[in-house]
């Protein structure tokens, strides 16, 4: 990484280890962003986004020990682990305990990914734990794929931006619930369902069809 953006990602990182929320790219778009473990800068981030109450937050980690710290991963979610993080899939996977509501909504799972993107894995590294990683968007508007993009209301609720440039765009995530070998998918997205269920199929596991799920937004 650039020693520039080095920088920029120290920078946002210390905005939310003191309990902010930041405007950060993620492999898709820009995501809003708060620290798992604070409590307060997640209520005011559901805040500033409009969004409804009893929405799950998604999480992003750094890497496989963060997903671990806040949730179980194991059988036929360990193995799409393996196979397609980092990358726009997200897990709707067992939640440990002791997780602020707002991220599980008073559920029992929460959903995470490792992203594709670089700069968002180092931040969430920078930070000290999985961060938040829902679209910074009003809800219900669309989701930016540039600083530029944000809706000025939102950006006057965010403590910070990190300014990386355009990102790709395209597809949100794809959000798969697992349950035991089975595999539901919650939202189409970036990874197509077809090789989440061809990569079971060769583990053995006997994936699910398609169907309503519940489980985190983007």
């Amino acid at each position: 990484m650039h020693p520039e953006l080095e920088r920029r990602v120290a920078e946002a990182a210390a905005v939310l280890r003191a309990g902010g929320i930041v405007v950060y790219p993620t492999e898709t778009f820009y995501g809003l962003g708060a620290l798992s473990s604070a409590g307060d800068a997640l209520d005011r981030l559901a805040r500033a986004k409009l969004r409804p109450e009893g929405k799950p937050l998604p999480l992003l980690a750094a890497d496989r020990a963060q997903v671990l710290a806040v949730a179980t991963l194991e059988g036929a979610a360990a193995r799409l682990a393996d196979r397609f993080w980092p990358g726009p899939l997200t897990l709707v996977l067992p939640a440990r305990p002791g997780l602020h509501p707002a991220i599980t909504a008073g559920g029992a799972t929460i959903g995470i990914r490792v992203p594709g993107s670089e700069l968002a894995r180092a931040l969430a590294a920078a930070a000290g734990a999985p961060l938040v990683s829902t679209s910074a968007n009003l809800s219900g508007g669309p989701p930016p794929d540039r600083v530029e993009a944000l809706d000025p209301a939102l950006r006057a609720r965010v403590d910070h931006v990190l300014d990386a440039g355009p990102t790709p765009g395209g597809l949100a995530s794809t959000v798969v619930l697992v349950e035991g070998e089975a595999l539901r998918l919650v939202r189409a997205g970036a990874v197509p369902f077809e090789d989440l269920q061809a990569e079971l199929a060769r583990g053995g596991a006997l994936p699910a069809g398609p169907g309503a799920g519940r489980g985190p937004r983007r």
